[in-house]
């Protein structure tokens, strides 16, 4: 996993005041392969009850503008772990197969 214990610890601090405890972050994409680089940080949040989609775009938009702050300006990516509107199917299948959790289920 290419993100450091700091970045690890500020991703799971943003989610959890954005969705709460039961929020669950893993990261997928080229961050998980040890020996790539670069990249952007792509995220999949599972959460309990799935958001109306206002309610997602609304949380996202804070979620990263949270991550701005504290990593400063890069490439984030994040998904929902549920299908929503303007994923395809096979993003959200290939995000399951790679996700490394950042917090427990």
């Amino acid at each position: 996993m290419r993100i450091t214990a700091d970045e690890r610890a500020t991703i799971v601090a943003a989610a959890r005041e954005t969705w709460g405890p039961a929020a669950v972050v893993s990261l997928f994409g080229s961050r998980v392969d040890d020996l790539a680089r670069g990249g952007d940080i792509d995220l999949l949040i599972d959460l309990p009850e799935a958001p109306t989609p206002a309610r997602w775009v609304a949380d996202r938009r804070s979620f990263v503008a949270r991550l701005y702050r504290r990593l400063g300006e890069r490439r984030i990516d994040v998904i929902l772990g549920r299908p929503v509107a303007g994923v395809p199917a096979s993003v959200l299948q290939s995000a399951r197969r790679q996700a490394l959790p950042l917090t427990a289920r």
